[in-house]
């Protein structure tokens, strides 16, 4: 008889929901922990609440479980100075009743795979705050000020919230001097050097094909753009409510910002086949690389475009001609990504002897 008993799927392991696990999918019928939130997004993303329990979803919808936190994390400011960091803990706060879209529910439903845990969201959060110090968009200089720290913490705040859509509960410095050892960070580093340098040697002549390289790198290619489709109406959206200085310059500016953000949203709309030079021509695996890597190129501008973003919304007007100019040259690295992706294909032509 047992050949006619119903096969039940494995329950959805929710453990570590809320401590080491932010979210994470459920299909139809899992069971969603009590303290938890359901959201539940049906095929053009659009997302809705549900109660938390036994999750019901419509043929084509996904549903995703994720606890509220408060969660811990902590941020290495500067690579150099591993032994420094900052003590971060952040809350998915509860909706916001005056946008259309939450910005977490649009990170959940862009940038996660099937679940999300403490460790990928705080590396994800440190590049971002590592790339803002950088370039100089955020400043911690040493022997802060208290005014110089609250600077920091606004902007900081508004990162966070503008790029992942998670509010910060508390920030504050810690030393991390008797966990980490900068001697082993650097070993740590060295190693991998070799490890690259050493497949680099290994790697097979050019025009071969390494084994299951080629999925891998269609399923970079799939992520980067199905995130600019999903993100750049939404960047859009945020850059088009913002309240401008007063001046016809800084407004003509504005327009012509969304207006080639618009135009890079219908190019990723109408972007080519990543596998195929021509009708019945597969394209060779080293060009689809080289597409994948102008991809790549597109959402990095994309994700500094979000922490501009973030920038406008605290900036004073004095700073808005600086931050157009930054605008300016994100979309210009956005739209050649975007152009180089979608080139048409050249054979190259091998020299003669």
């Amino acid at each position: 008889m047992g050949i006619f008993s119903l096969r039940r799927k494995p329950a959805a392991d929710t453990g570590g929901l809320g401590t080491s696990l932010i979210a994470l999918r459920l299909d139809a019928g899992d069971v969603a922990p009590v303290h938890s939130a359901v959201v539940v997004f049906n095929a053009g993303g659009h997302a809705r609440r549900a109660a938390a329990g036994k999750v019901a979803c419509e043929p084509g919808e996904m549903a995703v479980c994720f606890h509220p936190g408060p969660y811990t994390v902590h941020l290495t400011p500067f690579a150099a100075a591993p032994e420094w960091a900052l003590r971060l803990r952040f809350v998915v706060d509860v909706a916001n009743p005056r946008v259309e879209q939450q910005r977490f529910y649009l990170y959940l439903y862009s940038e996660m795979a099937e679940r999300l845990d403490v460790e990928a969201f705080r590396a994800s959060a440190q590049s971002a705050l590592q790339i803002e110090l950088s370039q100089g968009a955020l400043d911690l200089p040493p022997c802060t000020s208290l005014e110089e720290w609250h600077a920091f913490r606004a902007g900081l705040n508004q990162l966070m919230y503008t790029r992942f859509g998670v509010t910060v509960d508390d920030c504050v410095p810690v030393d991390l001097g008797d966990q980490i050892d900068f001697a082993d960070v650097l070993k740590a580093r060295a190693a991998e050097e070799t490890v690259a340098a050493s497949a680099a040697i290994a790697a097979p002549p050019a025009g071969a094909t390494p084994p299951d390289a080629a999925p891998a790198t269609a399923r970079q290619d799939a992520f980067g753009l199905r995130r600019l489709f999903l993100e750049l109406p939404s960047l859009s959206s945020g850059l088009r409510v913002l309240v401008l200085p007063d001046g016809l310059p800084v407004f003509q500016q504005h327009q012509a910002l969304l207006l080639r953000l618009g135009m890079a949203a219908l190019n990723v709309n109408t972007m080519p086949s990543l596998t195929w030079a021509a009708p019945d021509q597969p394209l060779s695996y080293q060009d689809q690389v080289r597409r994948t890597g102008q991809t790549l190129l597109a959402v990095q501008a994309l994700d500094e475009a979000w922490a501009l973003l973030a920038r406008l919304q605290c900036a004073a007007h004095a700073q808005w001609p600086e931050l157009l100019d930054e605008a300016d040259r994100i979309c210009a690295n956005l739209e050649t990504g975007l152009a180089f992706r979608r080139a048409p294909h050249a054979p190259r032509m091998e020299p003669t002897l």
